[in-house]
């Protein structure tokens, strides 16, 4: 059995990177994260660091800005996760250059986790965040540094907790009425972020994923809205009223909407109306399905997900 790789993550601290540093030093990996000296001194943030710690993750000072600190870094490990934010996505040239520099990286995997950036129908705001992520895939290929995108499509925790509701931002899921997009029959795909996380740690040694977008479309993981508003009903023994959102309403909205409300339904747009999670197939040329690779991989069902909230 080949060693497990070093991998680094960069924004270990956010939504979906805590998970992964998680599965990462779970799965045997030697973990560092690269966390700025200001974070360690944020109570919350610094619970989770902590909480690293004790699983046995190396956390290294340093900053995306400073490069000396991310070259020094990257020199320390095999693979490095980037997991910044939306507001970061374009400073990923830093990493880039600090990697190029380091020449050490068998893999990189740059700040995706969500829809495939180089196909979709996104209307503005969205359209520029995904074209940020378009632009770092194309600056990584063009240095020809080894690279897997991970595609996980829909953070459950994000969407089935309001069963994709306008404007609400907690569970439980509605008892009463609903909203559904469109005609509610595209199908989209919903992952648990802890699986997501697992899935993506699996990939990173795997030969079969490099140069490779990863998609993670487990079958029993993929709704549309209309099925998704079904599985809900049976399981509350209740049926909603429903009201149809029609597509041209939606963009009227993402036009009026501030910022990051027009972001948020413009992502709605393309996942829920435009299908674009679902709507091509994986060809063995650009990608690889997470489940197929992974059979083993015990992960959480949409179902499952939504007992919690019966």
């Amino acid at each position: 059995m080949a060693e497990k790789s070093k991998i680094l993550i960069i924004g270990g601290t956010g939504y979906i990177g805590k998970f992964i540093v998680e599965a990462s030093a779970k799965s045997g990996h030697p973990t560092f994260t690269l966390v700025r000296e200001s974070t360690v001194s944020d109570p919350a943030k610094g619970k989770l660091i902590e909480n690293f710690k004790n699983l046995g993750v190396t956390v290294l000072h340093g900053d995306l800005y400073n490069h000396e600190s991310l070259v020094k870094a990257i020199k320390q490990v095999d693979v490095v996760i980037s997991t910044v934010g939306s507001l970061q996505l374009g400073d990923q040239v830093k990493i880039i250059a600090a990697i190029k520099e380091a020449g050490n990286v068998k893999r990189f995997l740059p700040s995706e986790f969500g829809n495939d950036v180089d196909r979709t129908n996104a209307v503005e705001p969205a359209r520029s965040a995904f074209e940020t992520k378009v632009k770092i895939r194309r600056a990584i290929e063009a240095e020809g540094i080894p690279h897997t995108y991970v595609s996980n499509n829909c953070f459950a925790g994000y969407f089935l907790p309001t069963l994709v509701q306008p404007g609400a931002f907690a569970p439980p899921p509605p008892r009463d009425k609903v909203v559904i997009l469109g005609d509610g029959n595209p199908k989209a795909v919903f992952n648990k972020e802890e699986d997501i996380a697992t899935y993506t740690i699996r990939a990173v040694d795997d030969p079969r994923t490099l140069n490779k977008v990863l998609y993670i479309k487990p079958p029993k993981n993929i709704y549309s809205f209309n099925e998704l508003v079904a599985l809900w009903e049976k399981k509350i023994g209740k049926t909603l009223e429903k009201t149809y959102l029609p597509e041209d309403k939606l963009l009227k909205d993402i036009q009026e909407s501030p910022l990051p409300i027009n972001i948020l339904l413009a992502i709605n747009h393309c996942v829920f109306v435009k299908g674009d999670q679902t709507n091509f197939e994986i060809h063995p040329s650009f990608g690889v399905e997470a489940s197929e690779l992974y059979p083993d991989v015990k992960y959480t069902t949409v179902e499952e997900y939504l007992d919690q909230f019966v």
